[in-house]
């Protein structure tokens, strides 16, 4: 799937920007300067074949530590990462944004979440701005720009060391006077409140759009789980929300449960929405369903000119005498948005804890396997 072409324009335009491309083959970016290393995570296998022959292609992040993926000083817009490591580090790392040297990240969300893979079990994804590929190939398309300097991080949060294949490419240059800086927010309900709605967004100020959605929901009751409706709380609204939607299923794109007769929940990914994991309990260890959602406002951003008071979604099943029934679920939700500024108000700092998925007491299908290169 193609993205748009940079600022709308078609891709046989001549501009004025230069093509980089961080990775552990070039740290910084640099002209000429990937491929040089003689030392590095690749050392061992290429010891026959020396400089130049993939010595350096990965990093190890060390438990409890936090390594900067790109450190960019100058203009400009990322416009691809591609990032891969084991699955039972995808809920233990934490990825990071910083814009235009602001101390405040921007994104600051668990690494599976914003590949949409939340839940450390890996689900194909094939959308415009994401797209997660087997096993584990992870791929934001989604433009960053910045006017005078980017920085990417991972934390790990873990106790082990995790290893890091990673590139970030992006353009040197042009106007970005005018552009909006990207950010996104994760948020986690665990288990949700009774009869409260799960927010996804909140206090945010200024002017900008919001373009998506991820959701890993985790059912903790039988029977349907998505009749809850998101609400944007924009601008001046207080006790009632600008845009409400009808039901869970239906914001994602969906229809009647997701459910094809004779077959149950099913499992989509399109270019702008889907539900491209559907996890069924396996009669042992994983007792519930969990699902995972996008959303993206590509075509039909939502545009706010004051702020986001708030974007909330309830959860709702059915109880007797067709009666709604509030939920208790577990909710992990990623909101991405465009803002006037480099940082606003945002929830604590995901932590392992608060991370942590719990899909059974027994092994899990968190075990790695395969070479130990990507």
């Amino acid at each position: 799937m193609t993205p748009p072409a940079p600022d709308h324009r078609s891709l046989a335009a001549l501009r004025p920007v230069l093509t980089r491309s961080i990775s552990a083959e070039n740290f910084d970016g640099s002209p000429g300067g990937g491929g040089r290393a003689t030392e590095g995570t690749g050392q061992r296998e290429s010891r026959d074949l020396g400089q130049g022959w993939k010595v350096s292609p990965s990093v190890d992040v060390k438990a409890g530590e936090t390594f900067t993926l790109a450190d960019i000083d100058s203009a400009g817009v990322i416009t691809h990462i591609w990032i891969t490591t084991h699955t039972d580090h995808w809920r233990q790392l934490v990825l990071r944004a910083y814009w235009d040297g602001s101390e405040e990240p921007a994104v600051e969300v668990p690494y599976g979440d914003f590949f949409c893979n939340g839940w450390g079990v890996f689900a194909q994804v094939d959308s415009q701005m994401i797209a997660a590929n087997p096993h584990g190939g992870f791929n934001s398309y989604w433009p960053m720009p910045f006017r005078e300097g980017a920085k990417l991080t991972l934390e790990n949060t873990s106790d082990q060391d995790a290893r890091v294949y990673f590139q970030v490419t992006y353009e040197l240059g042009g106007d970005h006077s005018n552009d909006a800086y990207f950010h996104a927010q994760w948020r986690r309900s665990n288990p949700l409140d009774e009869a409260t709605p799960h927010v996804i967004l909140e206090g945010v100020e200024g002017q900008g759009q919001y373009v998506g959605t991820y959701i890993a929901w985790g059912v903790n009751s039988n029977g349907w789980w998505g009749e809850g409706e998101i609400k944007f709380y924009m601008d001046d609204d207080t006790d009632f929300a600008t845009i409400v939607g009808t039901g869970t299923e239906d914001y994602f794109g969906g229809a009647w449960n997701f459910d094809i007769p004779g077959e149950g929940y099913t499992a989509f990914s399109t270019p702008y929405l889907g539900m491209p994991q559907v996890i069924r309990p396996d009669g042992l260890y994983i007792a519930q369903q969990r699902f995972g959602l996008y959303r993206w406002h590509v075509a039909d951003p939502i545009h706010f000119a004051k702020g986001l008071p708030k974007v909330d979604i309830q959860a709702l099943g059915w109880k007797s005498a067709g009666r709604y029934l509030p939920l208790r679920d577990d909710i992990a939700s990623t909101a991405v948005f465009y803002l006037d500024r480099p940082a606003t108000t945002r929830p604590a700092a995901p932590d392992f804890d608060g991370m942590e998925i719990h899909l059974g007491t027994g092994p899990g299908p968190h075990v790695p396997t395969g070479p130990a290169h990507a």
